[in-house]
């Protein structure tokens, strides 16, 4: 998803989505920015991953392999979940100009019971991975199955629109590095160091109160701690992934922050 103009925005996704989740968010950003909604390596929609490597290390080349094929040596990146660990991640290798990361994953390290934690609550959601791939585009259609797998990453699964509630179970069924990214990380994960990033780069660090996959008090404490000059933001009344029940929330969110750290508005104001 490609659209709009001015200084670049690069979208990431949560781990198992797609772009898709963006898509409600995506109109308002693009009338000020350039945006693109991107897909993450071997995921539903994007490019396959290395033949053996399935990391976050992976990923990240991924994403900065686009950010290069775009013509950007830098952007704005928010992204969420996995997407706010890989902005983390982008602003770390020089390419961010601001980051708002939105209940961001990442805070454990290896062996911990975070960690553990975390691999488990995702295993739980692959059952459902494997009953959309053992009915196909028929699990769309049972209702309970999508009730289910929206409560784990929506505080109130109701206000999540159809559109992008069926594409959130076909981008889970079609995630082919669900299982060997999850055990991958497992045994050699580790987090982004972002002790000091936020004196180098814009962040702003989203939390969001319902989060029943990130719980603020267990997974979003770490970051507030490490990013002690970063802005916080506590989005009330919405769970993991709060673009389904408050997109236009979260756009105002990302637009406030991106436009303080605009280029164009820098200059503007020191003219």
């Amino acid at each position: 998803m490609h659209v709009g103009s001015g200084e670049p925005l690069l979208l990431l996704h949560p781990f198992t989505t797609s772009h898709d989740v963006w898509a409600e968010v995506v109109p308002t950003l693009a009338r000020e920015f350039e945006v693109v909604a991107a897909t993450l390596p071997g995921h539903w929609g994007g490019s396959p991953l290395a033949r053996g490597d399935v990391s976050l290390t992976a990923y990240a080349d991924g994403v900065e392999a686009l950010l290069d094929e775009l013509g950007w040596e830098t952007a704005h990146i928010a992204g969420n979940s996995i997407g706010g660990w890989l902005a983390f991640e982008m602003a770390r290798r020089g390419r961010a100009r601001s980051v708002t990361a939105i209940a961001p994953a990442g805070a454990w390290t290896r062996w911990s019971r975070n960690q553990v934690e975390i691999g488990l609550r995702f295993l739980a959601i692959y059952p459902f991975a494997l009953l959309g791939h053992a009915l196909g585009e028929h699990v769309t259609r049972l209702g309970p199955v999508t009730s289910a797998a929206l409560k784990i990453v929506s505080h109130r699964p109701g206000r999540v629109s159809p559109e992008r509630a069926d594409n959130f179970l076909r981008a889970s069924t079609h995630c082919a590095s669900f299982f060997p990214f999850l055990i991958s990380e497992l045994r050699h994960g580790k987090v982004v160091d972002v002790a000091g990033l936020d004196r180098e780069v814009p962040i702003r660090l989203v939390l969001c109160e319902h989060d029943h996959i990130l719980p603020v008090s267990r997974f979003g404490q770490p970051y507030v701690d490490a990013l002690p000059d970063a802005d916080h933001v506590m989005l009330e009344d919405v769970g993991h992934i709060p673009m389904f029940e408050a997109p236009d929330l979260v756009a105002d969110v990302i637009l406030e922050h991106v436009r303080a750290h605009a280029t164009s508005r820098i200059h503007a104001d020191t003219a």
